[in-house]
């Protein structure tokens, strides 16, 4: 088994995940949360806060979307990130 990394990047309710497979996203809050991962599959999570304890259940088939290159990745944070500041 290979090493792995994963990123995540918290806009509010919102949060973009980062990782070795690709870009995902997902919308909630602490301990209920609706996704879409790097695969393209829908999921809903719930969790029990602060324990670790979760269930992702996945809704339908992946849809093979976008695959976002590294190099998009970083101008979109960038691009966030401005946003942010001039926002302030």
């Amino acid at each position: 088994m290979g090493w792995n990394w994963r990123k995540n990047i918290n806009i509010g309710p919102a949060r973009i995940n980062l990782s070795k497979g690709g870009v995902g996203h997902s919308f909630g809050f602490r301990g209920f949360r609706l996704g879409r991962n790097a695969n393209g599959q829908n999921y809903t999570q719930t969790s029990i806060p602060k324990t670790g304890i979760y269930k992702r259940e996945y809704h339908g088939a992946a849809s093979r979307g976008i695959r976002w290159s590294l190099p998009v990745i970083v101008v979109v944070v960038l691009l966030l990130a401005l946003l942010a500041f001039i926002r302030r």
